[in-house]
């Protein structure tokens, strides 16, 4: 289950960061390069709300099976208001094992000298 809910969340922070970075290009052409019309800001404005609610509630829904402190939660939630942190975020959580799940922090999981290669029968 929190390799399916590592995975939803990785597509949505992603995702919410290049939505982000859209209408920030978007916004750059409408206001700075002053292209005709509206540089397409209505359009990505309103799928960037769309992936930022879905993130949110991507991220409400994933802390409990990945095993999430309310810190991280937080954490998570907050990398939605600047642009692109939800990627730097997901990179984070990544790298720091909290996109596998709460099972490592019991014995069941790999521990930092435990290998995750099965030992086999050949001597």
């Amino acid at each position: 289950m929190s390799s399916k809910a590592a995975l939803v969340f990785r597509v949505a922070a992603v995702a919410e960061a290049l939505s982000w970075a859209a209408l920030l290009i978007g916004m750059f052409l409408k206001y700075v390069v002053h292209s005709s019309g509206e540089g397409g800001v209505p359009v990505i404005g309103m799928v960037h709300g769309v992936i930022f609610v879905l993130y949110v509630v991507v991220s409400l829904s994933v802390a409990k099976p990945l095993g999430w402190r309310p810190k991280t939660l937080v954490l998570a939630l907050l990398s939605s208001i600047p642009p692109l942190f939800t990627w730097i975020f997901e990179k984070w959580a990544l790298r720091n094992g909290r996109l596998d799940g709460p099972q490592r922090l019991t014995h069941g999981g790999v521990g930092l000298f435990e290998s995750r290669v099965p030992e086999t029968a050949n001597a």
